[in-house]
């Protein structure tokens, strides 16, 4: 639009008309901030028309003026309801646009999955309690006495030694971090009343170091029965129903005999493993016997009225050769990939 050498009717509505087509064309906010300069800024024709007024005669002024404002009023109401038009219609765009569904179906997760050792122990301690069993705990800091005294460790036992258990300071306080959940056992027979049957899983410490077969941390399940008739039997018995439900109804178990202070007789017992690495063979899973006479006395149980066994393994050595899990270094490093190959287990 050319520039105006004066004020008339004519020039001012052309300058309205202009800044009225500009603003209804605009058809967002950017637009119309453009408009907004290029027709009611400094430079547009209305305020250069608004301007001429300080040239007009004294007498032409008000007629003159009123015109203009007139004019500059229009525009700006006009400007103002299509500003507003512009800001809902973007507001309404923004909410649509982030619009979610609550209705439809989510988005495909890849699921998780525990740890196999969470899921192993509350499997095995399901066998246990389906047998009429009790789940027993006790505190992995531990007395000497509880970890080793009560479960007739001679005073002279390597297992007692610094370089095989965690003493904590000061030495006068006899603590330990447990060496095995044998100590449950103990607590268990002082604090219930006979017949006893538990099943004790949960950490256990000792000085080993961290490799393909060993770790400081392990987690150990070991089972008592304290009841008047208990024999050999029933220990084989039960060690047979386990490993039976854990690895198949054909596995099968041996008993080899071996010395332990808290059992007597005692044995090493081995599972059958036909589908090894290295081929089928024997691998031991842990050890078991009947309870020690002086582990019954300790506790204030009279032997010659009960008797009792007790077997001890470990969930990751179990873990390990059911799943042919080669590195037991895998179950502690938190890599998430080892937990996502057993799969998501409720």
């Amino acid at each position: 639009m050319s520039e105006p050498s004066e004020i008339s009717e004519s020039a001012v509505e052309a300058a309205v008309t202009a800044a009225l087509a500009a603003i209804d064309a605009a058809g967002d906010s950017a637009a119309l901030k453009q408009v907004r300069t290029e027709h009611t800024g400094e430079k547009s024709p209305l305020a250069r028309l608004n301007g001429l007024l300080r040239s007009v005669p004294n007498e032409q002024k008000a007629a003159l003026g009123k015109l203009v404002g007139g004019a500059r009023g229009r525009v700006n109401q006009a400007f103002a309801a299509r500003e507003a038009e512009i800001v809902a219609a973007e507001a309404e765009a923004r909410l649509e646009a982030e619009r979610v569904d609550v209705t439809e179906l989510g988005t495909v997760r890849r699921p998780g999955s525990r740890h196999p050792l969470s899921v192993l122990q509350e499997e095995i301690a399901d066998i246990f309690v389906g047998m009429g069993w009790e789940i027993a705990d006790g505190p992995e800091l531990e007395h000497e006495w509880m970890n080793f005294d009560a479960l007739n460790f001679d005073e002279d036992h390597p297992a007692r030694a610094m370089q095989d258990t965690f003493f904590v300071d000061p030495p006068e306080r006899h603590l330990v971090m447990r060496t095995h959940t044998s100590p449950v056992q103990v607590r268990s027979m002082l604090g219930r009343d006979v017949p006893i049957y538990i099943l004790a899983p949960g950490k256990t410490y000792r000085t080993d170091e961290l490799d393909a077969t060993h770790t400081p941390v392990f987690s150990q399940f070991e089972g008592l029965v304290v009841d008047k008739g208990i024999t050999m039997a029933h220990l084989r018995g039960t060690l047979e129903h386990v490993a039976r439900i854990m690895f198949g109804e054909g596995t099968k178990i041996r008993l080899r005999p071996n010395y332990f202070p808290f059992t007597e007789p005692s044995a090493e017992f081995d599972i059958w493993h036909p589908t090894f690495r290295g081929g089928a063979r024997w691998i031991e899973w842990g050890g078991c016997g009947m309870v020690n006479p002086n582990v019954l006395r300790s506790a204030g149980i009279d032997p010659e009225v009960y008797s009792g066994f007790a077997f001890g393994m470990g969930f990751e050595r179990t873990l390990m050769f059911r799943n042919d899990v080669a590195d037991m270094r895998d179950m502690i490093e938190g890599d998430i990939r080892f937990s996502e190959q057993f799969g998501m287990v409720v």
